[in-house]
């Protein structure tokens, strides 16, 4: 089992959320790396509108989700909040709401609200107890999350090749990121290509300072030369995470993805995608939901227009991906082919969690 220290700064658990007082914090990626700030959240609410706001993305919310599982068993033990199970189940969805595309935090909020109705058979919390057995529940599912990012990572740093070349988009996190640590130390001789990933940056500002940090060789290209970096043979490998993954292999992650997904099956190079447990409750990629988000945003760069004021932006958040574009999906049940996912996936799978990658 892998342990923190193997991770770069943005992916340590105490930098995602961290508990404080009754409240928590949350590292906010929107200033990394210029600057290693925090968000203060003091309930659900500002938790939710913290991770609608991007201060994390990706897999993010997954660990704010659970550390603010944490804090609201504070808050009922401190008698800030009703000692009630109708305030976790209410805090729930309000959390699950925050990003609809990604199902990880939503799935993994009603795998705990199972896990607390067990505890307590008729959902009649105890004020004295909630600490105790909230801890005790949440401990245990990062167990099992740090569990699969270890096996998904052993299978991940196999498929990598000595002198490989790998385009990757966005923040790819856990899985990707111990995948590259694992090839390095094994004495593979790797290097990422990095695009940058607009409208916030996320390849230059996360994924860059994140492979230098972790002694990863990589070089940062714009969106629009992927398919140039193929061309040319600087990039023979493509790899990302999943945002979330259907039962017909179907995948949505970061827009760019698919453009860059037709590319490489054009030029002969793999794809693969790092996906923690495909959603059982998505048949196809025409079920997935796509979110939409203001155009506005892509407007801007860090608050600095780019454009006229009056000019109208369109900003698909996702990319859904077709199966066929998908060369594997790496998950902790192995290297699966797209068309395997439902064998290994289907609904009252015996998996001990069903959330999504990117975490």
């Amino acid at each position: 089992m892998f342990d923190q220290s193997a991770l770069p700064y943005l992916l340590q658990r105490n930098t995602i959320a961290s508990l404080s007082g009754s409240g928590m914090h949350i590292g906010d990626r929107r200033y990394y790396p210029f600057e290693k700030q925090s968000v203060r959240c003091d309930s659900v609410e500002e938790t939710a509108k913290a991770i609608r706001d991007m201060v994390t993305q990706g897999g993010g919310p997954l660990q704010v989700g659970m550390t603010a599982m944490r804090m609201l068993a504070r808050q009922i033990a401190m008698g800030m909040q009703p000692c009630k199970y109708e305030t976790f189940e209410t805090s729930c969805t309000v959390l699950s709401q925050a990003r609809p595309t990604n199902t990880t935090l939503s799935r993994t909020l009603l795998r705990f609200l199972s896990q607390l109705c067990s505890v307590y058979p008729n959902k009649v919390l105890d004020m004295n107890t909630i600490v105790e057995h909230t801890d005790c529940i949440i401990d245990e599912f990062e167990r099992q999350f740090d569990q699969d990012y270890d096996a998904m990572s052993n299978y991940g740093s196999s498929l990598i090749q000595d002198g490989d070349r790998i385009l990757t988009t966005c923040f790819a996190e856990h899985s990707f990121f111990l995948s590259l640590v694992k090839a390095k130390n094994a004495g593979k001789r790797i290097a990422v290509a990095v695009c940058e990933t607009r409208p916030y940056l996320q390849g230059a500002r996360l994924t860059a300072p994140s492979l230098v940090e972790s002694g990863i060789g990589c070089e940062l290209i714009t969106d629009s030369a992927c398919a140039h970096a193929m061309s040319v043979g600087k990039v023979n490998r493509y790899m990302t995470a999943a945002d979330v993954v259907a039962m017909d292999g179907s995948l949505a992650n970061k827009t760019g993805t698919l453009q860059n997904a037709l590319c490489a099956k054009h030029y002969s190079c793999e794809y693969h995608a790092f996906a923690m447990s495909p959603d059982s409750s998505i048949p196809k990629a025409a079920s997935i939901k796509n979110e939409y988000r203001d155009g506005k945003e892509i407007c801007e760069v860090r608050g600095i227009p780019t454009t006229a004021a009056n000019v109208k932006g369109w900003y698909p958040a996702f990319d859904i991906v077709p199966a066929e574009l998908v060369c594997a999906i790496i998950t902790p049940k192995g290297v699966l082919k797209p068309s395997d996912i439902a064998r290994y996936y289907a609904l009252h799978t015996d998996s001990p969690h069903q959330s999504g990658e990117k975490s």
